[in-house]
């Protein structure tokens, strides 16, 4: 199983990135999917997530300026993330999460500069 996420970069404050998660050996629309985020110093947190129905849930320091959706027939979810902040930058990882079962991908890093 594995979870490949991309799309990070380097932003300037008040521009848009959108970030992608593609499973491999792995369904992901029978899992919740979550992206975290984790800043130099910080623990990991979560952005939002998604569940198989469909049904998201945001942190609330994100919730006006984040979207997280998922695209089935490609496997992916994506966060579409605007109006960032230089607070916003972190390493950000998807997670699949079933019952007890969990996985996680590698970090892709988002810098937004101000």
């Amino acid at each position: 199983v594995q979870l490949q996420a991309s799309g990070g970069g380097l932003v300037q404050a008040g521009g848009s990135l959108r970030l992608s998660c593609v499973g491999s050996k792995i369904i992901l629309s029978r899992y919740t999917m979550g992206w975290y985020r984790q800043a130099p110093g910080k623990q990991r947190e979560l952005v939002a997530n998604i569940d198989g129905g469909g049904a998201t849930n945001y942190a609330d320091s994100m919730k006006d300026r984040f979207m997280i959706s998922r695209d089935n027939s490609k496997n992916t979810v994506y966060l579409q993330m605007n109006s960032l902040k230089p607070e916003d930058t972190a390493d950000y990882y998807c997670n699949a999460c079933l019952m007890r079962t969990t996985y996680w991908g590698k970090g892709t890093l988002v810098t937004v500069s101000s």
